[in-house]
């Protein structure tokens, strides 16, 4: 499966989240609301999730193994960072 488009939608500038991101694979799936955290001095991301009846959340669509998970993360993280140094400002 190959990340084939990651458009960062939404920055912050204070408190932990950083960003919201849509991810597209292999030019056929989008997922939404894929949130850049930084939290003790260091990013991650955290998959869309939704709240249970008793409070907790549960992610809605996640990586399967770590190997993804680290090339997911590194492609946002770096996708983000990389939307930083560019002087563009997202559409209102």
């Amino acid at each position: 499966m190959q990340i084939t488009d990651i458009k960062i939608r939404k920055t912050f500038e204070e408190g932990p989240l950083r960003a919201v991101a849509s991810i597209t694979l292999d030019n056929q799936l989008a997922v939404h609301d894929v949130k850049v955290i930084y939290a003790r001095e260091r990013y991650f991301v955290v998959m869309p999730s939704r709240k249970n009846p008793d409070g907790t959340f549960r992610d809605m669509v996640h990586p399967i193994n770590a190997a993804f998970r680290e090339e997911l993360e590194g492609a946002v993280i770096g996708a983000y960072k990389a939307f930083l140094t560019e002087d563009t400002e997202l559409p209102v």
